[in-house]
């Protein structure tokens, strides 16, 4: 099962998606597609910046949020939060804090993060990861 992250499907959005994310959202099953509550927030925070806020939403509510389950960010995803952030930090290593949010929903519910930011995530233990971009 997967987990989008925001580059995934924000990349739905753009003119010119890509060719190779469309063939393997068409081949994975309905039930399978995931995004967290956080990468909602950040969709919407960029809608809210763009030119063409209303274009964006009606694309949103049409071509994505049919077509995946919304998870939330938990108190299991919290714990996992707390833990992979002050790891991080001891090794004098930093992520954003809605990365550490999605990075600690998928490990929760043992989801692979479909990103394009891979070198990102791939500092995250046993995170598992695939761009289809």
């Amino acid at each position: 099962m997967y987990l989008f992250d925001t580059d995934t499907l924000s990349n739905l959005l753009a003119k010119h998606s890509s060719a190779q994310l469309l063939e393997r959202l068409h081949e994975t099953p309905a039930a399978m597609q995931f995004t967290s509550s956080i990468t909602v927030g950040e969709i919407y925070y960029g809608l809210h910046k763009s030119n063409r806020p209303d274009y964006y939403r009606e694309r949103l509510e049409r071509f994505v949020w049919p077509h995946v389950q919304i998870v939330p960010f938990d108190r299991m995803a919290a714990e996992i939060y707390g833990e992979l952030r002050a790891k991080l930090e001891r090794k004098g290593e930093r992520l954003s804090d809605p990365d550490l949010m999605i990075a600690a929903i998928s490990l929760s519910r043992n989801l692979v993060v479909v990103t394009g930011n891979v070198k990102h995530f791939g500092r995250i233990e046993n995170l598992k990861v695939e761009n289809w971009l």
